[in-house]
């Protein structure tokens, strides 16, 4: 039992009067086990000396118990909230305390009898304490949630999607206390669950039934409790509900972002264009993915972009030595630096156009691992400026190849984009040249160079779903550049996710393609964007087509016209089969044609330099 010192050190000054309480409580309730032990063993009629044994037994026994109790960290439960793991944690605990007792009992009996209890008393203390403990913890509960639940104003009469074990815990809680949504029915595909029971709501239908359940109950608002829904059933409950005039719908995340393998209301958040777009769950070699990574100094270029600040996050799920992060902007740095004060992360301020200030960083930090994301994107930007695309995108990445070849780094991930196929625009030919750059250098070092080669990832910096979104926001219209341009789309942890398992699986040279799904209809998205924000398309939100822009496509291919793909051991992961792959001299000479052609300051010079080195780079 610790002492009081130990008591107050422990405890924060908000637990110290609830704590006192329940160590006053679980006192009595131990006399009273006791007793009545001895009461029942003796049917009522307690010997005069086994009376004066029980003084000295109940202050044992407390001892005993309390101690248990407290280093299960039974203390330190909200009994507001006590639920079944907390009822096992006190079983667990005074069941323990019973069997030291019972066995110390056992050896007074054998060799100082005098002072020994009953042994069937020893038991009979078990069940009783064990009830009366428990008791005790669920009042404040019963009281609440049966006897005297919170009154609410205005409640939403909620559907719950999903009778699993996510939507038990939801209305589980939503049930607990003050909350502005009211579990009212539940619907599952499962056959086996209809017309079953859970916390007083009734499982009714199944999703088909959805249309004629909401209109019978008069349904306010949806919780969508699958953490496995596919994003093509997403988005058809979506449509559903919306016909019907639900607009309010809240969604759980996938398994894989939850914080914990239990859902709560708290996880709980309005359905977006994510959610429609890129539902399913990405699936990796876990172990294949943690022996790249785990242990190793991990560097990652552009570390405060979009992409970039993604790759680090999802990082330090594999326990890296340490995480460089090289960035040019010190703000996203500073930012970065906040968000992981906690981990084993170095921001280092700096440009990948700096060669000196990238060999000081490899040299000191000596990484096994490069992710590059550090690159210019904006199409029409580096249409304006493409001695900025070339000097990034090109050169950056020439530095930092030969670099990592001449300080050992095994592994060198280059994140490229769908833009470098069949290049219409600058920014897409430079980042076919970054490409070609890692594949003459692969295999002429011990440096293995990949390229992962994606689409576009929703809610990345300076996309486009935020300018939509500003736009809806302030009215309208929204402004699509033609209704055929079309767009893969996937979330930034997916592509992140499906980068780590091609990297793992990468023994250098290869393109890898990644999976991008169906390509998207921008103004479907833009439509499905107005709705989400609770208006109707045409009607409260117009949309306006202004032409492609310079340097745009309608369409954004993953494989070029000469290229096919081959499969790997991974279902969303392609190689590219690229037949021609420049030597170190031809990119070498290409490089420095190049700079001399930034030098001539001509934007066409420098664009001609490109379509040469790019036979398939296209100007529009």
């Amino acid at each position: 039992m610790p002492d009081s010192k130990t008591v107050k050190n422990i405890l924060k000054p908000s637990y110290e009067k609830r704590v006192l309480f329940f160590l006053i409580t679980d006192t009595l309730v131990f006399f009273v086990g006791l007793f009545l032990g001895l009461l029942f063993r003796f049917n009522f009629d307690i010997p005069k000396n086994y009376g004066i044994r029980l003084e000295y037994w109940v202050f044992i026994s407390a001892i005993i118990k309390i101690a248990f109790l407290w280093f299960s960290d039974v203390y330190k439960l909200n009994w507001r909230f006590v639920s079944i793991n907390e009822f096992y944690k006190i079983v667990k605990s005074l069941f323990l305390a019973s069997i030291l007792i019972y066995f110390g009992n056992a050896v007074l009996q054998k060799f100082f009898s005098d002072y020994s209890l009953p042994r069937s008393s020893v038991i009979i203390d078990f069940f009783v304490s064990t009830f009366f403990v428990l008791m005790v913890r669920a009042s404040r509960r019963v009281y609440f949630e049966i006897i005297n639940p919170p009154k609410i104003e205005k409640t939403k009469r909620t559907l719950i999607i999903g009778a699993g074990d996510s939507g038990e815990r939801i209305v589980r809680e939503l049930k607990k206390g003050k909350n502005e949504y009211e579990p009212i029915v539940f619907v599952d595909d499962d056959l086996s669950k209809q017309n079953t029971i859970i916390h007083q709501i009734r499982v009714e239908g199944t999703l088909n039934d959805i249309e004629k359940i909401v209109k019978k109950h008069s349904i306010d608002s949806a919780i969508i409790a699958i953490t496995t829904l596919h994003h093509s059933k997403v988005k058809n409950l979506f449509d559903r509900l919306n016909k019907i005039g639900i607009k309010e719908i809240k969604i759980v995340p996938t398994i894989d972002r939850l914080p914990s393998s239990d859902v709560t209301v708290k996880d709980l958040k309005d359905i977006s264009i994510e959610d429609l777009l890129a539902r399913e769950t990405i699936e990796i070699d876990s172990k294949q993915v943690g022996s790249l990574i785990n242990g190793k100094v991990v560097m990652v270029t552009g570390a405060g972009g979009s992409i970039g600040s993604e790759i680090v996050n999802q990082l330090f799920r594999f326990n890296p030595k340490i995480v460089i992060g090289y960035e040019i902007d010190e703000t996203e740095l500073h930012t970065l630096q906040l968000r992981f004060k906690d981990k084993p992360f170095e921001p280092i301020v700096g440009d990948v156009k700096d060669k000196k200030k990238i060999e000081e960083t490899v040299k000191k930090y000596r990484p096994s691992l490069i992710f590059h994301a550090a690159a210019y994107k904006h199409v029409p930007m580096m249409e304006r400026f493409p001695e900025e695309a070339v000097q990034t995108n090109i050169f950056g990445t020439f530095n930092l190849v030969k670099i990592a070849m001449k300080y050992g780094v095994e592994k060198f991930i280059n994140i490229s984009t769908d833009k470098a196929v069949n290049p219409t625009s600058i920014m897409g030919a430079t980042k076919r040249v970054a490409e070609m750059i890692c594949r003459a250098y692969d295999k002429t070092g011990t440096t293995k160079f990949i390229s992962v080669r994606f689409g576009n990832v929703l809610g990345s910096r300076g996309s486009a779903v935020p300018i939509f979104i500003e736009q809806i926001k302030k009215g309208g219209p929204v402004t699509v550049t033609h209704p055929e341009m079309k767009r893969y789309f996937m979330s930034i942890p997916e592509a992140v996710l499906l980068v780590f398992q091609a990297a793992s699986m990468g023994e250098g040279g290869e393109v890898f393609v990644l999976d991008m799904g169906e390509p998207v209809k921008i103004v479907d998205l833009v439509e499905r964007l107005i709705k989400l924000e609770g208006f109707e398309p045409y009607k409260d939100i117009d949309i306006t087509f202004t032409g492609i822009r310079e340097g745009e496509k309608l369409f954004e291919e993953l494989l070029t016209a000469e290229e096919g793909t081959l499969k790997t051991k991974h279902s969303k992961i392609y190689t590219a089969k690229i037949p021609k792959a420049y030597n170190i001299e031809d990119i070498t000479f290409n490089i420095e044609v190049l700079k001399n052609s930034i030098q001539s300051g001509s934007r066409e010079v420098i664009k001609e330099r490109l379509k040469k080195l790019v036979p398939f780079f296209k100007d529009k």
